[in-house]
């Protein structure tokens, strides 16, 4: 049974996924990837625009979801070596998180709600998942995510 979660990376980092069709989660570790299978949706939460920047985004900023295959390692020229996985990913468009906040479950705890980004990837609601790609003006590929993981 095909799950959600949110995975979080700078806004600058999402698009470079985005464009070559993979995710990388928690500075490149393997194991957060392997507990996503084939037809998980992912959304990408983007705090910031650039990483370790203090350049607020708070924002949605990338769905889809996994690929068949296994995470894999790539060779980085400075001799970093992250891990990834094969995603497709659907046009979205990017959206604050704070216009949200009372109406996910996710976000729902309190003024902490943020604590669990700590963790680069969560598990979330179906209903949660619905509600942020409708918001993203994503519903015709939350569809057909929906469907996928059927």
């Amino acid at each position: 049974m095909a799950r959600a979660w949110i995975a979080v990376a700078s806004a600058e980092h999402v698009r470079i996924g985005r464009q070559a069709g993979f995710m990388q989660v928690c500075h490149g570790k393997a194991s957060p990837l392997r507990r996503i299978t084939p037809g998980d949706r992912v959304i990408y939460y983007s705090p910031t625009v650039v990483f370790g920047g203090k350049d607020r985004l708070q924002a949605f900023t990338a769905i889809g979801a996994a690929r068949d295959g296994a995470p894999y390692q790539v060779e980085m020229e400075s001799g970093f070596r992250p891990w990834r996985r094969d995603a497709d990913w659907q046009p979205a468009e990017e959206t604050p998180i704070r216009p949200m906040l009372d109406r996910l479950a996710f976000t729902r705890v309190g003024p902490n709600w943020g604590y669990q980004l700590r963790f680069g990837l969560f598990g979330i609601s179906d209903e949660d998942a619905d509600m942020i790609a409708e918001a993203m003006s994503c519903s015709t590929a939350n569809a057909m995510l929906r469907a996928v993981a059927a």
